[in-house]
């Protein structure tokens, strides 16, 4: 019996013991901490679910109990200072993203933030910056480099299944909920730094530049083409200033051309992602639901004089066991699993805050464009 209590003992000492900061439970439904972070946890058996932490006493003790961790804190300080965590989950609203981060970096935690990692580019490289100095490991929410369809498509990009990649165009168009309730309120304004072009285009376009590489030259367009929204609760309208058009042209440092529209419109949205990417040899078209990073993927493949099929991707790129949850927790855990075998061989994790700062700098250089009416460089 000693002997097996010992072995559970080193089991637990090995897991990665995890507190998250925004799993919430509301009346009107959980958010992105609850419904992808929680499942996906506690399917993996490398990780621990340790602690939550909300803004408030009563709410903390209610997701303590719904999710039945050991730990409940209404104050980050307090979490990021126990010394029985290890990573802490920072998946609240994107302008409360910099304090929670620099709280757990100065205390010398490993942290996963929700994507778009900061509001804007200085704030990311503030967090990146910080990251070093404290010697602490990183991830970012850009789940698509975790998505087994990605994952796949990459590795036959790598060995040649397309040859030279010629050009990519990239498409999705969501809906836009002109009606919203003050909880969803602070979404129309610009400088919260989470809209079409920072989470929808912020997604693709990794998921784009993870498979057909990075940007050389863009030129955009931005626009905000519904204005005003209105309040639910009191019928009042109110001005929105966050971009919901955003078209992108450019070239990638391999020389292919590339285009990408994104947009939020409030009528029959298609609301599915679609990525092509050509090749002197073949080419490879990605297809998803909703946003590329979430899945379900469909990939379809094809060389000169072949029709385009569907390509099954192989068990080898599904990370996690066969019980987790599929839909939002699934590319979720898959980031957290390839993060655990990066932090126990000892390897850097991409993506993490360094990969962030480089979209950010994409983004930063699409608004830059849309703004002065010229293509902006970014080597």
């Amino acid at each position: 019996m000693n002997k097996l209590a010992d072995s559970k003992r080193r089991e637990m000492a090995e897991k990665i013991r995890v507190g998250i900061v925004g799993a919430t439970i509301t009346q009107g439904g959980s958010g992105w901490g609850a419904s992808a972070h929680v499942p996906a946890l506690k399917a993996l058996p490398n990780y621990e679910l340790k602690a939550v932490c909300t803004a408030h006493e009563a709410t903390a003790e209610a997701a303590k109990r719904m999710f039945n961790t050991e730990l409940a804190f209404h104050d980050m300080k307090d979490m990021a200072a126990h010394p029985d965590i290890d990573l802490i989950a920072v998946v609240v609203r994107v302008p409360g993203h910099a304090a929670l981060v620099e709280a757990a970096e100065n205390a010398g935690k490993d942290v996963f933030c929700e994507w778009p990692l900061a509001a804007n580019l200085a704030e990311a490289q503030q967090l990146n910056n910080l990251a070093r100095q404290k010697g602490v490991r990183t991830l970012v929410g850009l789940q698509g480099r975790s998505d087994p369809t990605l994952l796949y498509a990459r590795e036959l990009i790598q060995q040649g299944y397309v040859g030279e990649i010629l050009s990519a165009n990239l498409r999705q168009f969501v809906g836009n909920q002109i009606e919203q309730g003050p909880g969803r309120s602070w979404q129309g304004r610009r400088s919260a730094g989470a809209n079409t072009l920072t989470i929808v285009g912020g997604h693709d376009l990794d998921s784009l530049c993870f498979l057909a590489g990075e940007f050389a030259l863009v030129s955009a367009r931005i626009k905000t083409m519904v204005s005003e929204w209105r309040n639910t609760e009191t019928g009042e309208a109110f001005a929105v200033d966050a971009p919901d058009n955003i078209v992108v042209a450019g070239d990638l440092v391999n020389g292919a051309s590339v285009s990408a529209h994104f947009a939020s419109v409030p009528i029959n949205p298609s609301e599915g992602s679609r990525l092509e990417i050509y090749g002197r040899k073949g080419a490879l078209v990605i297809t998803a639901p909703g946003l590329l990073n979430m899945g379900p993927n469909t990939l379809l493949g094809g060389h000169a004089g072949e029709t385009m099929t569907e390509m099954t991707v192989p068990d080898r790129f599904k990370l996690v066991p066969d019980a987790t949850t599929g839909g939002l927790p699934l590319n979720v855990a898959q980031a957290y699993t390839r993060f655990a075998d990066a932090r126990a061989t000892g390897r850097d994790f991409d993506p993490g805050f360094e990969a962030a700062v480089t979209r950010h700098k994409l983004i930063d250089a699409i608004e830059r464009s849309a703004a002065e009416g010229r293509s902006v460089s970014l080597v």
